[in-house]
């Protein structure tokens, strides 16, 4: 947790400050400009920690206050599982668009 926080702290300021700051702002920010950020694997990486770190984070961070207030051991388990497999699931969905995004399936552009 604290080490996924720090990490996340320098990250999220990041992309705060390049996306909506520096260079013009947020208008902007589109959907061709995110193709063209995503052409360098670098944003992708960062984009995809970012994804990760925030759902490993807050995946762990609710799993810590459920067993919290969950006293029965069963419940706890299967809480925990629970939170578990919806993380694993976000992380594979999440990675999914962020590795195979292509702007070129999309009509609107013409690659």
């Amino acid at each position: 947790m604290r080490v996924s926080g720090i990490v996340l702290v320098f990250l999220v300021i990041g992309h705060v400050l390049i996306m909506h700051v520096f260079g013009g702002g947020i208008e902007r920010v589109n959907f061709q400009f995110v193709a063209v950020r995503w052409q360098s694997p670098l944003w992708r990486t960062w984009d995809w920690l970012v994804l990760v770190l925030a759902i490993v984070h807050g995946i762990n961070g609710l799993r810590v206050i459920a067993l919290d207030y969950i006293r029965p051991t069963g419940v706890r388990i299967a809480v925990s599982w629970s939170f578990y497999v919806i993380g694993v699931v976000l992380v594979a969905l999440g990675s999914v668009i962020v590795f195979t995004f292509d702007p070129c399936r999309w009509p609107e552009i013409h690659c």
